[in-house]
């Protein structure tokens, strides 16, 4: 069996994102806690965020409004885009890659994250596509989101295989007749790739 396509997360895959950054920065800025911070993204703004219900500086208008703590378009940003920084080893395989394979990325992520980050990971540019939730307003693991990764693809789900850092989303893509695979580090994603029966030339 060979591989026509990959299907790739961007966080902790071509973008490492440290959360607990991200939520000790959101926390200074509007004056609360870090676990307080986080039980309000998880309470239910995550994925309304995710949806793209919440686009743009929508979102900073909404939690100045909620936390009664000013914070201009930039500051916003700055804290919103804190945590991300490239995966360098995995950006430079993911190059290597090009021509070899059909590559597509899904994301569950905010349209301001990929404003940040795209200008950072220039490969992108010479991928079949990019699926976004906060484009498509559907979320992982809803097996729709896979699905229109693979109409992007243009390949068969069993000649395809789709690595995220979350182990239940690798599972959905699975569902879906994907080959979905953990991902932990760029060795482990070659040795994946092997075991799949691709081989980078």
């Amino acid at each position: 069996m060979s591989l026509d396509a990959l299907i790739l997360d961007l966080g902790n895959v071509l973008a490492f994102h440290d959360n607990t950054r991200l939520f000790a920065e959101m926390a200074r800025a509007f004056d609360t806690t870090p676990e307080a911070m986080k039980a309000r993204l998880d309470g239910g703004l995550w994925e309304r965020v995710n949806r793209g219900q919440l686009p743009g500086d929508s979102l900073r208008v909404e939690l100045v409004q909620r936390l009664g703590k000013e914070l201009t378009p930039q500051q916003w940003v700055d804290v919103w885009t804190c945590h991300f920084s490239i995966n360098e080893p995995m950006v430079a395989m993911v190059q290597f890659l090009v021509g070899q394979v059909k590559l597509v990325l899904l994301s569950n992520t905010h349209d301001q994250h990929v404003a940040f980050v795209r200008p950072q990971l220039p490969v992108l540019e010479q991928f079949e596509g990019l699926v976004l939730s906060c484009d498509v307003g559907l979320i992982k693991p809803e097996k729709a989101i896979y699905e229109k990764a693979l109409a992007v693809a243009g390949t068969s789900p069993w000649k395809t295989a789709y690595f995220d850092d979350i182990k239940s989303y690798a599972i959905a893509a699975t569902q879906v007749g994907m080959h979905g695979r953990v991902f932990t580090t760029v060795e482990q994603f070659q040795e994946d790739l092997a075991k799949l029966g691709f081989k980078a030339k």
